[in-house]
């Protein structure tokens, strides 16, 4: 006995069973309930027109009073008084109108309800919102008399009595509900709630050796044999389990090459292309384009190298360039900037975008500066005398891709053109800047005014040479 009523708890602690019992317990409520509504009213109803038995004696004698004494000085008032304000008179108050509806009398408590609310009715019934007044009217014609009385009753009793009713009827929706509950739990627990259960088992197993690629599972599934649906579901979960095995064990072969393969192609295009734009065109977007109102240059030229050229092997060449290349590489990524491009022995860089930034030109200036310090260790490395010529600007710029293959980020705009400008113009070991750079820069970094010279198609500017930091501890 105690192990099939634990069977049935644990039946209860599965979902399914809890969606199953609230679902039969709230039908039967539900069932209930509707049942319940009609009952209280034609209950109240009873008590009421109780309520009109009882006060039905009143009611008459203040008939006969009305065709004896109403034209008896006071005689009727207080024979009225009598009869409504006895200790146990459930009558509290009598208006009296005649056929016309003037008012006659008014003894006791005045009713809510007046002789204007009984057109055309031979009765009615109002009970007040709290439920202790209950007020009836009755029409001359209905009478047969030539006046209309309106008697107020004392209600105050009639709703402990309701109140009592719904509690006996909510209890015995609640017994019945819980015994019809308990007993479809018990019979869909043995033929269903249980064998679904244990298959939930056998399902949470196979997910676990599926993704641990066990074999040799024991599912309980196996062991029975039902010659019903659920029996079939059983049948097909194993022959289910078997073939996901068999696929899954191919398809993660296919993902670990796919996968290798796609590390690949991802790091080729992140070395190509900036994250967000590699990120549109996977999206296939057409045009690639963006505007940037304010970012900072950098075009760097390695002096001396064409020279160097001439007397080196090329395959030591291209080692020595990829050696400097590659430490001006690690000086973006340290300052998170975006390196453009390389052609031949010059190197590109901006600061500012794809994402925008408030101190690119710092940044710039940074990377700029430890640029010249790279090439002295590099010349100390090496036992060379290569120098390096280095040019900024800041402006507004496009930046996008263009054509159809052999992507590659570039930069369009009349600040590129200078900033190619300041380096082609400017001194080996020097970094020339123009003098909208200079404005970002002159707070903190050390900056000698080179003065006007000659720009190859821009005319005459005022340059200036980035010297060093002013506090370099503060950078």
């Amino acid at each position: 006995m105690f192990i099939k009523i634990s069977g049935l708890f644990c039946f209860f602690r599965a979902r399914l069973s809890r969606k199953i019992v609230l679902w039969i317990f709230a039908s039967i409520l539900v069932i209930e309930a509707v049942i319940l509504i009609p009952s209280y009213k034609r209950r109240e109803d009873e008590l009421l027109h109780q309520l009109e038995d009882v006060s039905g004696a009143i009611f008459n004698s203040i008939v006969r009073l009305t065709q004896t004494t109403m034209k008896s000085d006071g005689m009727f008032q207080e024979k009225v008084k009598t009869l409504t304000q006895t200790q146990d008179s459930v009558v509290l108050g009598v208006t009296i109108y005649d056929s016309q509806g003037k008012l006659i009398e008014t003894i006791g408590e005045a009713p809510d309800i007046d002789f204007d609310d009984l057109k055309n009715k031979d009765i009615l019934r109002v009970r007040s919102r709290d439920g202790k007044r209950y007020d009836m009217a009755l029409s001359a014609d209905y009478l047969g008399i030539n006046y209309t009385l309106i008697a107020r009753h004392n209600a105050s009793s009639i709703q402990p009595k309701l109140y009592d009713f719904i509690g006996r009827i909510a209890v015995l929706v609640i017994v019945i509900s819980l015994f019809v509950t308990l007993v479809t739990m018990l019979v869909l627990g043995v033929c269903l709630i249980s064998p679904i259960l244990r298959l939930r088992d056998d399902l949470i197993a196979a997910g676990e050796a599926l993704s641990k690629n066990c074999n040799g599972v024991k599912f309980y599934s196996l062991s029975v044999q039902r010659q019903d649906e659920l029996g079939e579901v059983m049948v097909a979960f194993n022959q289910m389990f078997n073939r996901v095995s068999r696929e899954i064990e191919k398809r993660k072969q296919a993902e670990k090459v796919l996968s290798a393969e796609q590390k690949k192609s991802e790091r080729l295009l992140l070395n190509i292309l900036p994250k967000p734009i590699a990120e549109k065109l996977k999206e296939e977007q057409e045009n690639i384009a963006e505007s940037f109102t304010e970012v900072t240059i950098l075009f760097a030229d390695l002096v001396g190298f064409t020279q160097l050229s001439e007397n080196i092997p090329p395959t030591q060449l291209v080692n020595l360039l990829n050696e400097i290349f590659s430490c001006f590489d690690e000086l973006t990524d340290r300052y998170c900037l975006e390196k453009i491009k390389t052609i031949g022995d010059a190197y590109m860089v901006v600061g500012g975008l794809p994402n925008p930034r408030q101190d690119h030109a710092e940044a710039i200036a940074e990377m700029a500066l430890d640029m010249q310090q790279a090439i002295a260790d590099f010349n100390q490395k090496n036992k060379m005398e290569l120098s390096i010529r280095i040019g900024i600007n800041t402006g507004p710029v496009v930046a996008g891709v263009i054509g159809r293959k052999k992507f590659i980020y570039d930069l369009w705009g009349d600040a590129v053109n200078t900033a190619s400008r300041m380096e082609s113009h400017g001194v080996p070991n020097a970094i020339q800047i123009t003098e909208k750079t200079s404005n970002y820069l002159k707070e903190k970094y050390t900056l000698n005014p080179r003065g006007t010279i000659m720009i190859k198609g821009k005319g005459r500017m005022n340059t200036y040479f980035l010297i060093d930091r002013n506090n370099p501890s503060s950078i």
